[in-house]
This record gives structure tokens, sequence and C-alpha cells, in this order.
């Protein structure tokens, strides 16, 4: 009988982590229609950086000290190597934004979700983990679903500019070192403490990047800090909290394979917002593109 009960429980924190790792997957999904809606109100990149980052900031230290959070559980050195590991975010979202300037956000989220391969460089020259053959295939799955989802075979005319595309992979490339600096730097701290640090030290990046836009922020522009709301919610506060409460309670490759749903989710709210248009061949490069994460993370680690 206490063994029913044990596995019941451990079966109901697996769901839990599954349905919290999906929320936060979703959310992120939802990032490009505030962004994209920023730039449409003539808002600049470094005023929407600096406005989600604040927002933020500001949401995820007040969620910390209402839990009564003790930093006293982290040292100078402990916070400076989160802050150092948060300007990773901070990174990511000045490419994948910058993306969005000169393509459609459809493109920049599929560019993005090239971290399924950059990532592989990472662990080979960082941890010297040598691709699996698996891994390999993983990588040619995903450079196969790039070329359909880009449109480029579709036989319509694509419009991709040199810059765009660029600022799409510098931004898979951040958001692999988010991946995996995650997953070695301060992982014993406290998940909201650790949040609150990483997204202070991507306001420090943002800032400084855009130490011009500074001035430009207009406090008594309503507007301005409704989009920078929603922006810091579903690219920085609920993604962050929803994957550090269930990512623990998952297998790591579950939560980096459910990850993908934001793929699905940025498209489609792109297409229903946004009104872009997403052709079926497009949607064959964004399966195969999620095949390759499953590839990558079920069969290609030994």
């Amino acid at each position: 009988m206490v063994i029913i009960i044990a596995e019941g429980s451990v079966g109901s924190m697996k769901a839990r982590g599954i349905v919290f790792v999906l929320l936060g997957a979703a959310s992120f999904g939802f990032t490009p229609i505030f962004v994209k809606t920023s730039f449409a109100y003539g808002y600049s990149l470094g005023q929407v950086n600096i406005i989600q980052m604040l927002i933020a900031s500001l949401l995820l230290w007040s969620v910390s000290l209402v839990k009564g959070s003790d930093m006293r559980g982290m040292s100078l050195m402990s916070v400076l190597k989160v802050m150092a590991m948060g300007t990773t975010v901070g990174m990511t979202s000045i490419f994948y934004y910058g993306a969005m300037q000169y393509i459609t956000a459809s493109l920049a989220i599929i560019f993005l979700f090239q971290f399924v391969w950059i990532g592989m460089i990472y662990e080979w020259i960082l941890n010297k983990n040598r691709p699996t053959k698996f891994n390999l295939l993983a990588l040619v799955i995903t450079l196969t679903g790039v070329v359909f989802a880009s449109g480029v075979i579709g036989g319509g005319e694509v419009e991709l500019p040199l810059m765009g595309m660029i600022l799409g992979l510098l931004s898979g490339t951040a958001y692999a070192g988010f991946i995996f600096f995650s997953g070695q730097v301060e992982v014993q701290a406290p998940p909201i403490m650790r949040s609150a640090w990483m997204v202070m030290g991507s306001l420090v990046l943002v800032s400084v990047v855009f130490f011009r836009d500074i001035p430009s922020l207009v406090v008594a522009d309503s507007r301005f800090w409704l989009i920078g709301l929603g922006i810091a919610l579903v690219g920085g506060v609920m993604p962050t909290l929803f994957f550090a409460i269930g990512s623990p309670l998952i297998p790591g490759r579950l939560a980096n394979v459910l990850s993908s749903v934001e793929l699905p989710v940025a498209i489609v709210s792109a297409m229903i917002i946004l009104s872009e248009s997403v052709q079926w061949v497009q949607w064959v490069g964004i399966l195969l593109i999620i095949a390759a994460i499953f590839v990558n993370e079920f069969m290609g680690r030994e």
C-alpha cells in the first residue's frame, strides 16, 4: 500500500513537471507577437530589450521577496557567475528580436531553434563530448528542416536578408549557450534567486549595449509599459519560473523535448495574430526540426 502511494506521488510530480515545462515553453512562443507589435508602434530594439528586462527583474525580485528567499545562501562569486550566465538570456533577446526587424517572426523562431546543433559544439569544445552518430543525424535533419521551413523550395518568393539570417543564427548560438551554462553554473542555488540574478545580469547587459536608448524611455507612455509587461511576462518571468519549477521534476532530455512546443506555438500565433503566411512545405520543415530534437535528446547521448 505504501509502495502504491509512493509511485503515485512520483507520477504526480512528473506530470506536474511536464505541465510546467510545457507552459514555460509555450509562453515563450508568444514573445514574437509583443515584439513585432512594439516595432509596429515605432519602439526601438533597445527600448524593447531594456523595458523587458527591467520589468522582468522587478517582477522576479518581487516574487523572491514575497517568498522570503534568503540571499545569504549565495556568495558574491556565485551571484557574479549567475549574472554572467544571465547575459546569455540578454544576448538571445537582442539577436532574436533584432532578427525580427528583418525577417518574419516565423523565420526568426526557426533560426533560434538552430540551438539544437549549436549546442553540440558547446558540448564538444567545453565538455570534450564528441558528437555521436545520432547527434550528426539530428544535425542533418535540422538543416534539412531549415531548408523546408524557410520556404526556399516552396515555389514562392522568399526574402531572406543576410542581416536577418546572421542575427537569427546568433540568437540560436546565445540560446544554446544559455541551455548549456544553465545546467553547469550554480545549479544548487534557489531557483527564484537564481532566476532573479540571471535577469539582473541581462538587464545590466542590455543597459550597457543600448545605453543611448535609456533617455528615450518615456515613463508616461502607458502603451509602452503594457507592451513591455507582455514581453517581460511571456519572454522572461513565466518561462524562467515555470522551468525552474518543472525541470527538476522530470529528466533533462524530456524537458528539452517538451520545450520544442515553443516552435509550433510561435508559428501558429504568428499566423493567427500577425497574419503571417506559412505554407505546408514549411510545416514539413518545422516537424523535421522537432524530430531532430527527439533524435538528439533520446538517441544522441551515450
